[in-house]
């Protein structure tokens, strides 16, 4: 074998030399490059398959540009991660954004000088080369919770769900119940013949009992919840759904356990069970439920349907109120990090991202063009009921009604509600004792609320 001359060798060495050159120098640029962007901290609760979605959009926006580097931090579940960003801002060392589930806005609000509103953002350090900031493109029905009293928006809606009704296709059939009814009164009806038919055990379940049944029931009916525009008009406002028609309404309920047309079952999610396994026929529960339903439902076909509207109430109903979470930008921070959070908001904001996210997710877009895109792509054709909650979300003018709940301490709220509900499920108390006992111990925790913050 010939050995390389001293000549060759030194030509080698020389190449080696100027391709570790080249090499440092680009590892120099692309160092440099990275220590110039700005990072954006970002804070949020979406763990495992929607954690791995957020890690995609924040990886997407800062392949797309190299001024800013967003970087999503899980923090746990909503309360800790609201509980984390309230200590992490009074220490000054608060997240560039973090998520807030919608039960903390009042909370946010009440935080003086914690927060930039985004409205302001977005005025002040949105980049003009970008996608102009038009609050009206934005589906009014889930701005309007995270909006002030004058309508300018105070966090950035992100992850919005309403409830619906999902329905066993096959055991309505063998009920000779053709599509779940539009009101509560021809959906009795329709679950005793599901009931008496020997279709199923159980008519009907829901998730999320307070949400569903009291909550978004008074919005869809135009009911009042609670008194200053169900707190939007102040903090000194105080539940009134114990003189509504929710009595009525929850006196249907526990009148349907009787021959099981209703089977109450739990908090949260715990009754999501009884649908899949083919126990119950219809589930009220989340929009953004139905990649699990589709996923647990097994064995049967499902549908989603509308949450009916109450026919001694209202003629038209109003649309439902959404549960989820937004963005709230935190104050404090330099104004190349709020061009950064602006930008990125822009870009978290294109009907293309959104559209993917919504389809990813069973969450609402946040924008019109969004769902108008979802539509032309051709999803909610291939995957019927999930336009029902952007129906629902739209086909009305949102009310003082129906806007959405502003109120303090209302994850504590919510709890008083459904203990008092367990209790009237379970014989213990009756309908009227019960949602008195939820009011009177609910509005103790408004009265805090505003000592603290009004």
């Amino acid at each position: 074998m010939r050995r390389p001359t001293h000549h060759a060798m030194l030509n080698t060495r020389g190449t080696r030399h100027l391709a570790s050159l080249a090499l440092a120098v680009g590892f120099a640029t692309a160092s440099a490059s990275a220590l110039a962007a700005t990072e954006v901290e970002w804070w949020h609760a979406m763990g495992g398959g929607l954690g791995k979605k957020v890690d995609e959009i924040a990886a997407d926006f800062n392949a797309s540009q190299d001024e800013f580097v967003v970087k999503p931090v899980f923090k746990g579940n909503y309360s800790e991660t609201m509980t984390s960003a309230i200590a992490a801002f009074r220490a000054g060392k608060g997240p560039d954004i973090v998520q807030i589930f919608e039960v903390g806005t009042a909370t946010m609000m009440s935080a003086k000088g914690a927060i930039m509103p985004v409205h302001q953002l977005m005025a002040d350090y949105a980049p003009s080369e970008g996608a102009s900031f038009d609050p009206k493109a934005y589906l009014s029905s889930v701005t309007g919770y995270y909006t002030d009293t004058e309508g300018k928006m105070l966090s950035m809606p992100f992850n919005s769900s309403t409830p619906v009704t999902y329905y066993n296709k096959d055991m309505l059939a063998k009920a000779g119940v053709e599509s779940v009814p539009a009101t509560w009164q021809e959906l009795g009806d329709a679950l005793k013949k599901v009931v008496d038919s020997g279709a199923g055990s159980c008519g009907l379940t829901t998730t999320w009992p307070s949400w569903v049944m009291l909550e978004n029931f008074s919005a869809r009916n135009d009911l009042p919840f609670a008194s200053q525009a169900n707190g939007f008009a102040g903090t000194d406002t105080r539940l009134e759904f114990n003189k509504t028609a929710v009595v009525d309404h929850i006196q249907r309920l526990d009148d349907w356990q009787a021959d099981k047309r209703f089977v109450f079952g739990g908090r949260f999610d715990d009754a999501a069970p009884k649908f899949y396994s083919g126990e119950c026929a219809m589930m009220m529960g989340s929009s953004a439920s139905y990649a699990g339903v589709k996923e647990s439902a097994k064995g049967f076909e499902f549908g989603v349907a509308p949450l009916p509207y109450d026919s001694d109430v209202i003629e038209t109903p109003q649309n439902s109120i959404i549960g989820g979470a937004s963005l709230w930008v935190l104050s404090g921070h330099s104004d190349e990090e709020y061009q950064g959070v602006a930008k990125f908001f822009q870009y978290l904001s294109k009907p293309e991202v959104q559209a993917d996210w919504h389809q990813f997710t069973g969450y609402l877009p946040i924008t019109t063009a969004a769902a108008e895109l979802t539509r032309e792509q051709g999803f909610y054709a291939e995957n019927p009921g999930t336009d029902v909650a952007i129906t629902q979300m739209t086909s009305a003018t949102p009310t003082e009604n129906s806007k959405g709940l502003r109120l303090g301490n209302m994850v504590q709220i919510r709890d008083v509600i459904n203990e008092e509900l367990e209790k009237i499920f379970a014989g213990k108390e009756s309908v009227q004792d019960g949602l008195d006992q939820a009011v009177e111990r609910g509005n103790k925790l408004l009265e805090k609320f505003e000592r603290a913050n009004g």
